[in-house]
């Protein structure tokens, strides 16, 4: 490779002339003996897809690459097992072919996505660095940007669904044909925000961190990419945001003033509850749902806040705050959420753990089933799911 290139490919940071060879330039010593850098084991015409950031930081030990590969092969097998067979029982089970679990499904297809790249992070990890090139790492941040927009979208058409369902319960139930539209809708917002920077149009997928991982670039300091970042950060994480906590907080509001409602009347009544004796033995469905909307909203604040946060500071702050070690936590916790998410929106579905219980009886679940008046379809999609 010509000297010209390298010098081009490389930050001056980490070049030297050599003795006596005034037309070569070599690697200063801190970069070719035991004090590795990142970046040292990859090729030189891979290096223009690293920012210069990342490269002026000492390579991490072997153990940490070691260790967040076996974190990502867990989190790998917990995600894609949860969400297969959510995508299962939903898909299979007729009583659960509900249009409001079709937003379940969806989420549950895209968090599937976001864990059946990460072969390509725990190639990388167990081989230090940027084993898979430029072409790994754009298939890896395109699936990861397809997934992570299109999970906290449709986190917020569930939030609109249950809002509706619950504090508007007069407007009627969405239809198959609307959610199908909604669901279309979802996919056309999600994925010209993740082709733009697979082809370059606006913005661009690097390396970060240990070089293991790639996502959309918040380092590159010009107008240009700093416009790209805040419109990102605007569009995929602030409406769907805003969305999540506005339907919820209504959904939260009308439930308790709703109990608020039932214990002023059975006061005025002389009674301990208006509930009937079925439904004092049961946790109300509408606390239950309380319970989810809380968890719901912290689950996508604590997943995506950190990310948003860091690309925030990328692209305005002070890059000093981004070593690469700090950077893989928010990393961590966009991947965690998709391990959890299959829990929270179908496990705890006890018409989705009937169903499970049916077809894998081994796992001893032990649902029990509804009374009668419980297994309407309105429940399932509504106020259980």
């Amino acid at each position: 490779m010509p000297p010209s290139m390298i010098n081009d490919a490389l930050p001056a940071s980490i070049l030297s002339d050599g003795p006596g060879c005034s037309n070569l330039t070599v690697f200063r010593p801190e970069y070719r003996v035991s004090g590795k850098f990142l970046g040292w084991n990859v090729p030189p015409e891979e290096l223009h897809h690293i920012p210069d950031h990342w490269l002026s930081y000492p390579e991490p030990e072997p153990y940490m690459h070691y260790l967040l590969g076996l974190l990502y092969i867990c989190f790998m097998f917990v995600a894609l097992t949860g969400n297969g067979i959510v995508i299962w029982i939903f898909t299979c089970a007729k009583s659960l072919r509900t249009p409001s679990n079709m937003f379940v499904v969806n989420l549950a297809i895209l968090d599937f996505l976001m864990m059946a790249k990460t072969p390509i992070f725990i190639y990388n990890s167990f081989n230090m660095g940027f084993a898979l090139g430029g072409f790994g790492c754009q298939i890896f941040a395109f699936v990861g940007s397809v997934s992570g927009i299109g999970a906290g979208v449709t986190n917020a058409a569930i939030a609109f669904d249950r809002y509706r369902a619950i504090a508007r319960p007069f407007d009627g139930k969405l239809s198959s044909g609307k959610v199908l539209i909604i669901l279309v809708l979802i996919w056309s917002y999600t994925l010209p925000w993740a082709l733009l920077p697979l082809l370059k149009t606006w913005g661009r997928y690097v390396p970060e961190g240990f070089l293991t991982s790639c996502t959309f670039d918040y380092l590159t300091n010009t107008p240009e990419n700093k416009i790209f970042v805040m419109m990102l950060f605007f569009f995929s994480y602030i409406i769907p945001m805003f969305m999540i906590l506005f339907y919820y907080a209504q959904i939260v509001s009308h439930v308790f003033d709703h109990e608020k409602a039932l214990r002023e009347q059975a006061k005025k009544m002389n009674v301990d509850s208006l509930r009937s004796n079925q439904n004092a033995n049961q946790v109300s469905a509408e606390v239950r749902i309380a319970k989810a909307a809380i968890t719901v909203c912290f689950m996508f604040v604590a997943s995506w806040t950190p990310y948003a946060v860091l690309a925030l500071i990328g692209a305005f702050g002070d890059k000093s705050i981004l070593t690469p070690a700090v950077t893989m936590i928010p990393a961590c916790t966009c991947k965690a959420v998709a391990c959890i998410d299959p829990w929270v929106y179908a496990i705890s579905h006890p018409r989705y753990r009937l169903e499970l219980q049916k077809r894998v009886p081994w796992l001893r679940i032990n649902e029990p089933e509804p009374p009668a008046d419980t297994k309407s379809e309105g429940t399932v999609a509504t106020t259980e799911g």
